[in-house]
């Protein structure tokens, strides 16, 4: 049984699926890689039986119709067999020092010692940009020790993406997570539902993800988030549903999810407000009436926050402050 399952959910990836294969390859013998062809139109499939061809102790292909990212996760994670489970989007990579270390420490968490999430520091490889922003959970995890969420320290933009997380295997097969197909943006569901069940977290100070953004014709391209909104929009409110329904006990797991709740709905609000279309801001009006709805405690928890306080509003000037305030933190943070 191998340690680690990384699945490549690929896409038209012609271009970039060697990059980040070739970067998994390092710990071939402790990994398995289970690439998923996601209906690809390109040579994406070809250059994955290739690999499949020189590494079939390795690297698995599973080829199937067009379903979105999250159906090509879900595919791979039914097809899993490592002990843990990590995403790897097909432009993406891995660091070579990192992985070796990563690899390493996942095998002494196994047996009596497994935990449900090992969480590492990722890097935004942005197209252009001279100064490569890292993302660290230094100050907000204790390093090298298994903790509980109440020895966490999460404050305000401090969030777990599918970057920073490698999850144990059969917690997500217990929860059987499936995805949305066909929408964009679900790897904040990714994190978000199997969240409420991790007990166990370990923290690897080691910047093991490369996260490559800043392309035209990424989904996460800020234009194209606003005319795929409605996906969005989707995602934010099957957040809610999360949230709304189940009973978290973990007091201090909950405000995480709480305050990674505010950001998504100040995401889709704030590319509502950008877009400034009657349709986008009705949609915005909608998303929060929503809330209110399924959860009117929610509600008032989000509006007594100070985006929730504006976010919820009406008017120009409102629409005028808020988007001051998201072009600083662009700029700060680096953000798309």
């Amino acid at each position: 049984m191998k340690i680690l399952s990384v699945i490549v959910p690929a896409y038209n990836s012609e271009d970039y699926l060697h990059r980040a294969v070739d970067s998994l390859l390092k710990e071939a013998a402790n990994v398995e890689i289970i690439i998923v062809n996601d209906g690809s139109t390109d040579k994406t499939g070809e250059i994955a039986n290739r690999y499949n061809q020189h590494y079939p102790d390795t690297v698995k292909v599973i080829h199937q119709d067009n379903g979105g990212h999250g159906a090509a996760v879900t595919t791979g994670l039914q097809a899993a067999t490592g002990h843990y489970f990590k995403v790897v989007d097909s432009d993406d990579w891995v660091d070579s020092t990192a992985y070796s270390r990563v690899i390493h420490q996942l095998k002494q968490l196994t047996n009596d010692r497994k935990i449900d999430m090992l969480v590492t520091n990722y890097v935004y490889e942005k197209v252009g940009a001279f100064r490569k922003k890292r993302v660290l959970y230094k100050r907000v995890i204790p390093e090298n020790k298994i903790v509980g969420w109440s020895e966490t320290n999460f404050r305000q933009g401090n969030y777990l993406l599918m970057h920073s997380i490698i999850f144990n295997t059969d917690l997500l097969k217990r929860i059987n997570l499936r995805l949305p197909r066909h929408t964009f943006y679900v790897d904040n569901l990714f994190v978000f539902e199997p969240m409420q069940y991790v007990r166990k977290i370990y923290y690897l100070n080691v910047d093991f993800y490369r996260y490559f953004i800043g392309r035209e014709d990424q989904s996460v391209n800020e234009n194209k988030m606003i005319k795929q909104i409605d996906q969005q929009l989707l995602v934010n409110k099957k957040m809610i549903e999360l949230y709304s329904s189940n009973q978290i006990e973990d007091e201090s797991c909950r405000q995480y999810l709480f305050q990674f709740l505010e950001i998504v709905t100040t995401v889709s609000s704030v590319l509502a407000l950008k877009s400034n279309t009657e349709e986008n801001l009705w949609k915005k009006e909608m998303l929060w009436h929503y809330i209110e709805t399924i959860d009117p405690t929610l509600y008032e928890q989000l509006r007594k926050r100070f985006l929730g306080a504006l976010l919820s509003r009406k008017g120009f000037g409102i629409r005028y402050f808020v988007l001051r305030i998201y072009k600083t933190c662009q700029r700060i943070y680096g953000f798309n």
